[in-house]
């Protein structure tokens, strides 16, 4: 029974397994890609477009065959089984609703093909509805229904099915910003309610943020973090993940690493002072070019921390959101943005002080763009 218990519990994990995926001409997409989706859990791929996130849900699901490597769901090989065999639901971009059928016959029509008795169908039908709160909408027909309500269908035709995965292929994209916030808001509440293994695609790294309880960031068909929001956003593995996780996105300032009494980075313009628990990581680059990073909530117009520097900065542009402002600074050739919860009283292309948080400083190499 244990044994029983074990074997079920696990059924619901996806492996994928040294993958690698080449179109025409030896074009390679996917190169090499190893990484688990742990049974229950909410995964998000993100990256630009191109990088290979929907071409390596599109594997999982089957609609795109393999070149390499093994997926398997559960214990499941499944890289010939066709997609109808795999006991996964798919949620498109598109919600692909039929428009002839009313919402219900929409639900239904899965379980139709499946030969599931009568009686089945209907409880399976007005438990979809009644997670998606659409019992109401039953008897219309798609072109009587907004983008959110089809979006809710398009869920509830995946959940009917009861699948061991659910597999989302930017499924919010249509929709308008307002209603994409309580959609992704519903799907996180559909996981924890349903407390199925699911994969997200999106590009919208604010999606992913909020959604994922671990986040993959894919380019040019390579992982380069796996880990949960937090973390990514906090540790960044490279340049490409810091530039990528975080609105405004953080700022990059190529400098030169000096020693004289202090540490400090020299960008030509500007000198920024360094802790003394930076000296022994930054060691060996002395006198070297690297990148130091400074994530815009760690530039503000009053001091910051214990320790910070201050900068002398032009004020380009300031944009104000409501609850903070988005400053764009230049100082000689680097642009720089900052946010500030303050009211900002000083005009445009005016010089204003603001000041850095020291003791959040990352570093990168140029070369690589690993952090250091």
């Amino acid at each position: 029974l244990l044994q029983k218990i074990i074997r079920e519990k696990i059924m619901a994990q996806i492996i994928l397994d040294h993958i690698i995926k080449e179109f025409d001409k030896g074009i390679k997409v996917i190169d090499d890609l190893n990484l688990t989706v742990y049974d229950g859990e909410f995964l998000v791929f993100v990256g630009p477009s191109g990088c290979g996130k929907s071409t390596t849900l599109r594997m999982i699901a089957g609609l795109e065959s393999v070149t390499a490597g093994d997926i398997f769901i559960g214990e499941k090989r499944v890289n010939d089984i066709p997609p109808k065999d795999r006991d996964i639901a798919m949620v498109f971009q598109n919600y692909a609703l039929y428009p002839h059928m009313t919402v219900f016959e929409n639900l239904a029509f899965g379980l139709k093909l499946r030969k599931c008795p009568k009686n089945e169908i209907k409880q399976r039908v007005q438990e979809a509805a009644s997670i998606l709160e659409i019992e109401d909408l039953l008897n219309r027909k798609p072109r009587q229904l907004s983008g959110g309500q089809c979006q809710r269908v398009a869920l509830g035709r995946a959940i009917v099915r009861k699948p061991q995965v659910f597999l989302f292929d930017e499924p919010l994209s249509n929709l308008d910003a307002k209603l994409r916030l309580q959609m992704r808001t519903e799907i996180k509440k559909l996981h924890h309610r349903l407390k199925t293994t699911m994969v997200y695609v999106t590009h919208d790294q604010v999606e992913a943020m909020t959604m994922g309880d671990r986040i993959a960031i894919i380019q040019a068909g390579i992982v380069h973090q796996i880990d949960t929001p937090a973390k990514v956003y906090e540790s960044p593995a490279d340049l490409f993940v810091a530039g990528f996780i975080g609105s405004p996105s953080m700022n990059f300032i190529p400098v030169v690493i000096h020693k004289e009494e202090k540490l400090y980075a020299d960008e030509g313009y500007i000198k920024i002072p360094l802790l003394a628990k930076y000296a022994e990581r930054l060691q060996p680059f002395i006198n070297s070019k690297l990148i130091i990073g400074i994530r815009p909530e760690k530039i503000a117009l009053n001091p910051i921390g214990e320790e910070y520097a201050e900068l002398k900065v032009k004020l380009e542009l300031s944009e104000p959101m409501g609850n903070e402002t988005y400053l764009y600074l230049t100082t000689g050739q680097t642009n720089i943005v900052a946010r500030s919860n303050l009211n900002l009283t000083c005009t445009n292309n005016t010089i204003i002080s603001v000041f850095v948080d020291l003791e959040n400083i990352y570093f990168f190499e140029p070369q690589t763009g690993r952090v250091i």
